[in-house]
């Protein structure tokens, strides 16, 4: 709590220099936050235009803002390559109109080598933080303001964790909420362990809090968010499973809809299978990656399942909510990897049928153990078996879809149809998205839809 007193007093001071440019320049400060990665950074960006509109900043359009944010990902390499194309764009920007703002921070800063090519070689940045700090923007922006030179301030790991601060919903009616940061799995291709540190778990009082404020701000679906929320409580003074946590967050009155992501296979326990087959607000839908269908590639992934565990895992999740939507993250190509290891992965796919997937070519990241491994799959191969993939998930996951045509489920109306003039685009519980006619005075609201047409990935609906 004093952390985020002496970052409100930040704010206090930013506000005062936003307010005397905006007075020099007769208008409004503008800032824009370009998003690169997962639903962790998503959040996290959330607060930063959180705490950039408590200061002053409104939003606007990237060409001319005034502030401009990258807030990045580093999963995979190509990734890096994209901030820096950005950052290309935006120092010709800059140098229109010097006065302007640049930062950069997230997963790809944690990064020394990333920092220190910033340094050198894009020295119109004037933000450089990582994943640890990002509740710090308001104070780096003061330390900017003062001294008129980059400010570089990435942790290596986290000191606190740091919550109570604005921040800008995408969805007035939605929203995420983190219940853990961090990663303590150490797959061999994932660079996520060592950028975004060990898990740290939030203590419950404080998420159930955000969850009836955000209640009383009108939010009826709340995502919970941690890399793996399955070991959620661990680092915790007193532990908490995380289905003792949904039970708790099951309670808070005018939450309607439960989600959360990501769920490791190796964590999932009964006790978590119980709690949503009991519930009324948990979502009948469930992110369970594979990555691959082959027990001799998990172990070298180290996912530490087995084939034979994960099928057994998702029978007991169907024997217990025969309606769940199972969707999934497979990876293709992985080191080593051969024609039987693939159609290993094949049978997976064909045994569970899933409602989509994620399907991935492998990346060799830098800084994992997956990318000194001997026997790198040759890429043409690679490319063959990810086509093949690709096409038997989207087939079954055709087939699948059909099952709830002419059935009438509840769909939460997210925003206006941008194809189709009288439409809404809403959302069931177990993930699929539905374009129904209905006013737009219902968006925010959970409704009645009749599925009348399955479109292959979406359904068109009538309001029941």
């Amino acid at each position: 709590m004093d952390e985020t007193r002496r970052q409100y007093s930040f704010m206090d001071e930013a506000r005062q220099y936003v307010a005397g440019e905006a007075a020099r320049l007769g208008r409004p400060l503008t800032y824009h936050v370009t998003t690169f990665g997962c639903q962790m950074n998503a959040r996290d960006s959330e607060k930063l235009s959180g705490i950039l509109e408590m200061i002053g900043y409104l939003p606007g359009e990237e060409e001319e803002a005034d502030l401009v944010l990258i807030n990045t990902c580093t999963v995979r390499e190509n990734a890096n390559q994209r901030v820096y194309g950005r950052l290309g764009q935006l120092g010709g920007q800059k140098k229109r109109r010097p006065g302007m703002v640049i930062g950069i921070c997230g997963c790809m800063m944690q990064e020394a080598d990333e920092v220190e090519r910033i340094r050198k070689t894009y020295r119109f940045v004037d933000l450089v933080f990582g994943t640890h700090n990002i509740f710090q923007l308001a104070e780096l922006l003061v330390r900017r303001f003062r001294q008129r030179e980059m400010v570089v301030d990435v942790w290596d790991g986290a000191k606190e964790i740091v919550e109570d601060l604005p921040a800008v919903r995408k969805y007035p009616f939605k929203s995420g909420v983190n219940i853990m940061f961090g990663c303590n799995n150490f797959c061999s291709y994932c660079i996520v362990p060592y950028v975004r540190g060990r898990e740290r778990s939030r203590e419950p009082g404080d998420i159930l809090r955000e969850a009836e404020r955000l209640a009383q701000d009108g939010v009826v679906e709340i995502m919970l968010l941690g890399q793996n929320v399955n070991s959620y409580g661990k680092t915790l003074g007193t532990p908490m499973s995380f289905a003792a946590l949904l039970r708790e967050m099951e309670k808070v009155e005018g939450i309607r809809r439960i989600r959360f992501m990501t769920s490791h296979p190796k964590d999932l326990s009964q006790e978590l299978i119980q709690v949503m087959a009991s519930s009324h607000k948990i979502c009948r839908h469930l992110h369970l990656p594979l990555q691959s269908g082959s027990t001799r590639i998990l172990q070298a992934m180290n996912r530490r399942y087995t084939k034979e565990g994960y099928l057994a895992l998702v029978e007991r999740i169907r024997e217990a909510m025969p309606d769940i939507s199972l969707t999934t993250d497979i990876i293709v190509g992985f080191p080593g990897e051969t024609e039987e290891d693939f159609e290993e992965t094949l049978d997976v796919v064909r045994r569970v049928r899933y409602d989509s997937a994620f399907t991935f070519l492998y990346s060799k990241r830098t800084g994992t153990p997956a990318a000194a491994m001997d026997c790198q799959v040759d890429p043409g191969v690679a490319h063959r078996r990810f086509d093949r993939l690709l096409r038997e998930v989207q087939d079954i996951a055709a087939q699948e879809a059909r099952r709830y045509e002419g059935q009438t489920m509840e769909v939460l109306a997210e925003e206006v149809n941008r194809q189709q003039a009288g439409m809404l685009t809403g959302r069931l519980s177990n993930n699929f998205t539905v374009h129904f006619p209905a006013d737009p005075s219902l968006i925010g609201k959970l409704v009645q839809v009749r599925l009348e047409k399955c479109c292959g990935f979406y359904y068109v609906g009538e309001l029941a």
